[in-house]
């Protein structure tokens, strides 16, 4: 058993405090502990009500830290990692020119392993616990992926992707060859520890009518894997969209008709949404993967998050990275892009835009609802997985002498609230900024400035 001491900023649980997604809301104990037993968190509260109440437990006290959860990514691509920071083009012509043929390459499997261990190396460098991620059409990627993380015990969704048309021919598969081998590796995998599969079509232009049937029957024999796919990121794509699927309502509806809109469907950017859309994925229980360094980078738009609020509160919305679209694994770059959309069309509508709050909120319990794994992670909770995050604005002054980010570390030294500080980190902070952390109760890297361990 294991006591860690710091600020502890968390969001509580809607069962708890009669919280909706729409309204917030954090549990702020400057002086408080977390206490870990094995991989489970068993006690959070005051560090001296903790400690008098756990004489016998060694301690590590991080000190002025912030202990925040794990932090929940709801959409990256691994296989892109390679090729982030690509420059110059839109949506579809940005997959063209390098996204395929950056998967390609994970046709040779040692250059999968490598990749995988590598992304997950990054992971943890960046404070994500949890990840929903797309590998490629190569069934070997996702057991590098699914391997790479089960020794280091993230707790990772993820699927091959299954495209049958318009792209390379080397990227192909067909419908019959999606659904077996993607069955084979739910059998293989799903379940197994922390790790979880994910039904996932690239998108609708890339898959059949044909291919998204068969993907809609075969997540009907298994109504607890993910789903996840993306959804109305650009407007060039919902064109397209539109002309592959004339049947179709609109972009929802092609996946709806096949059976992949309901709870635990995840669907990435979502951008170009109508308020009928919004309704038939709330009604279905189904989340968004809201992507805005992506979203900015390749000018797909800005998403309306509070507007969607206001229209449907209860609709599960994470953060996503997408690298490489993305242009960070750090969720705090995220959130930090995620507000700057938020103030940006707060300016035009008169909205108020994210707070501090919401920014943790969907770091972290929202990306966790929207996953359908908040029962064991996204707050600081007794019985949840002990996934926790040590966000040191100072880090790195202990070995060095000088905080890592000197302009991060001389902003908090100004910051009077909690509040405050969560702000200037999340705007501010990045993998530099992660002092530690912790997965499935492990200790994993260097603790930062002012962190001791100390036995009873």
């Amino acid at each position: 058993m294991d006591i860690h001491l710091g600020h502890v900023v968390t969001p509580q649980d809607a069962t708890s405090t009669n919280t909706s997604p729409s309204t917030p809301e954090l549990l702020d104990i400057p002086n408080g502990a977390v206490v870990v037993d094995g991989s489970t968190i068993v006690a959070v509260g005051e560090a001296s009500d903790i400690l008098d109440a756990y004489p016998d437990t060694a301690f590590l006290d991080h000190g002025d830290a912030l202990i925040i959860p794990g932090l929940v990514d709801c959409h990256v691509h691994y296989p892109q990692i390679g090729m982030i920071a690509s420059p110059g083009e839109q949506l579809l012509d940005w997959l063209d020119r390098y996204t395929f043929p950056a998967e390609a390459r994970f046709a040779e499997k040692a250059h999968a392993e490598a990749t995988a261990e590598f992304f997950t190396d990054q992971l943890l460098r960046n404070g994500v616990t949890t990840a929903l991620v797309f590998s490629t059409v190569h069934a070997h990627s996702v057991d590098a992926l699914f391997t790479a993380a089960q020794r280091k015990d993230l707790r990772i969704i993820t699927g091959k992707i299954c495209m049958d048309r318009n792209a390379p021919a080397d990227l192909l598969d067909t419908p019959e060859s999606a659904v077996a081998d993607s069955k084979a590796l739910i059998d293989r995998w799903h379940g197994t520890g922390r790790l979880e599969y994910a039904i996932t079509p690239r998108f609708a232009p890339t898959s059949s009518d044909a291919q998204l049937r068969a993907l809609g029957e075969l997540a009907a024999d298994y109504p607890d894997v993910v789903i996840q796919t993306h959804l109305a990121e650009n407007t060039a794509e919902c064109d397209w969209v539109a002309e592959l699927f004339p049947q179709a309502t609109d972009y929802t509806d092609v996946y709806d008709r096949a059976g992949l809109v309901r709870e635990r469907g995840v669907f990435g950017h979502a951008v170009h949404l109508s308020d009928r859309e919004l309704t038939r994925l709330d009604e279905a229980r189904a989340s968004l993967a809201h992507c805005p360094t992506s979203n900015n980078f390749l000018g797909s738009g800005l998403f309306p998050l509070k507007d969607i609020r206001s229209k449907v509160p209860d609709l599960r919305i994470g953060f996503g990275s997408d690298v490489g679209a993305g242009t960070s694994l750090s969720p705090l770059a995220t959130a930090g892009e995620a507000y700057k959309v938020s103030r940006l069309l707060a300016s035009s509508t008169g909205s108020a835009p994210l707070t501090a709050a919401d920014l943790l909120h969907h770091s972290t319990l929202d990306g966790a609802r929207a996953l359908g794994v908040d029962a064991h992670v996204g707050s600081l909770t007794p019985g949840k997985d002990a996934d926790l995050v040590i966000l040191d604005p100072a880090a790195g002054t202990a070995a060095s002498g000088t905080p890592a980010d000197p302009v991060l570390a001389h902003r908090a030294a100004q910051c009077t609230t909690t509040e405050e500080l969560l702000f200037a980190c999340l705007m501010l902070g990045d993998d530099r900024t992660v002092a530690g952390v912790v997965v499935n109760g492990t200790l994993v890297g260097t603790p930062g400035a002012g962190m001791a361990t100390m036995a009873p």
